[in-house]
């Protein structure tokens, strides 16, 4: 692979098409849903705008964020997709998300009052979802808090400072589908719903379902699904199939390029506090990226790389700028020379999966990391 800029250490590729058809096979498993494409944490790490229009290319009629500036970032770069934002703090900027047309999802009072004052100031009426905790013990309303947040909201509506458009949760065992607690957060979620309905709610969007449930339990569709993770085409069940299994196709290459390539003899320790000895007269090759460009520091002795086709492991500490990798005593690898820390697994190459399988975490964690030393070189189509 060529570089964007020659002298960039490390640069993720990431593969707009896939993004756009990982989109398309997801709408096919949730046909009677939209489709909102969460691209929240500047799109799970492969770039906030381009996968956005690449998921509105694909199919996808909203999209998501966690945070408030992504939304703003999204409407404010022309994407006219309905776009949903859902964890706020006091003194968020309401008032610029209503003049956005930005839905804005609450789980308080004081959140619905803030957004409440925001449509005042404004005098646009905010398109609000309320969000209600069905045993995932996190963000939104739980209990007897939900019933507290839709009287309010109606109190509201009443006086056209917003409108209640829909009701959504979140699943805390969605990647193990058999897992009780799947079906009794859907009968929360359903009384909540109901509850809503009978308060005079007029619902245009009830959503639950995340990149697992999209895939693995149609039960929980409704009229809008959320994938996450599955956008960018990692599974969320690897422990049920892998991406291809479910038709999706990993967006994100990441490439460096040797610096250094040296001799070693036997026996010479490597890295900070020698983890990695060599076992025979060896070389070695240096690769500039390291922990503050979100290379796991547990990744030492086990993160996963293919240096001219070949699967070899990092070798010795993983530092702040750089790991090492042993080449073997009949490498030819020379500096410039690429090295795959992960892709779509194509020519025994690493993925993210093997990362987090390596490193005892999960493929999201992977790709977020990846720092902004890390140049991203966006391919499949132009932007705009």
């Amino acid at each position: 692979m060529s570089t964007h800029h020659p002298g960039s250490p490390g640069t993720a590729y990431i593969d707009l098409a896939a993004v756009e058809g990982n989109v398309r096979v997801l709408r096919e498993h949730a046909p009677g849903a939209d489709l909102l494409a969460v691209v929240k944490a500047d799109g799970y790490g492969h770039g906030l705008v381009p996968c956005a229009r690449a998921a509105v290319r694909g199919g996808a009629t909203w999209l998501g964020t966690a945070q408030l500036d992504e939304a703003l970032a999204l409407r404010d770069a022309g994407i006219q997709a309905r776009i949903l934002t859902w964890l706020h703090v006091p003194g968020a900027d309401f008032a610029g998300a209503l003049r956005r047309d930005i839905d804005l999802s609450v789980a308080a009072t004081w959140d619905l009052d803030a957004v409440a004052a925001a449509a005042r100031t404004t005098g646009r009426t905010a398109r609000v979802h309320l969000k209600v905790d069905t045993g995932l013990g996190r963000n939104g309303a739980f209990g007897a808090g939900f019933t507290d947040l839709l009287a309010r909201a109606r109190a509201l509506e009443a006086q056209e400072a917003i409108r209640v458009v829909g009701v959504w949760s979140h699943f805390a065992y969605a990647d193990e589908p058999d897992h009780p607690t799947v079906r009794r957060q859907e009968e929360v979620f359903a009384a909540a719903v109901a509850e809503a309905e009978r308060a005079g709610c007029r619902l245009e969007v009830r959503h639950l379902a995340n990149s697992a449930a999209t895939l693995t339990n149609p039960r929980a569709h409704y009229d809008l699904v959320r994938p996450g993770v599955a956008v960018y085409g990692l599974s969320p069940v690897p422990q049920l199939g892998d991406p291809a299994a479910y038709g999706l196709r990993p967006a994100m290459t990441l490439v460096a390029r040797l610096a250094l390539v040296k001799d070693l003899p036997a026996g010479q320790g490597i890295s900070y506090g020698h983890a990695y000895h060599t076992d025979r007269a060896t070389r070695v090759g240096l690769v500039p990226l390291g922990y503050a460009d979100g290379i796991p520091r547990n990744a030492t002795n086990v993160g996963p790389l293919s240096v001219g086709g070949r699967r070899l492991r990092i070798a010795g500490r993983v530092c702040m700028d750089q790991v090492l990798v042993d080449l073997g005593p009949d490498s030819d690898a020379r500096e410039g020379d690429d090295v795959v820390l992960f892709g779509t697994g194509a020519g025994d190459t690493p993925t993210a999966q093997d990362w987090a399988d390596a490193t005892g975490t999960i493929s999201y964690e992977i790709v977020t990391r990846l720092g902004p030393r890390v140049e991203r070189v966006h391919r499949g189509f132009e932007e705009g």
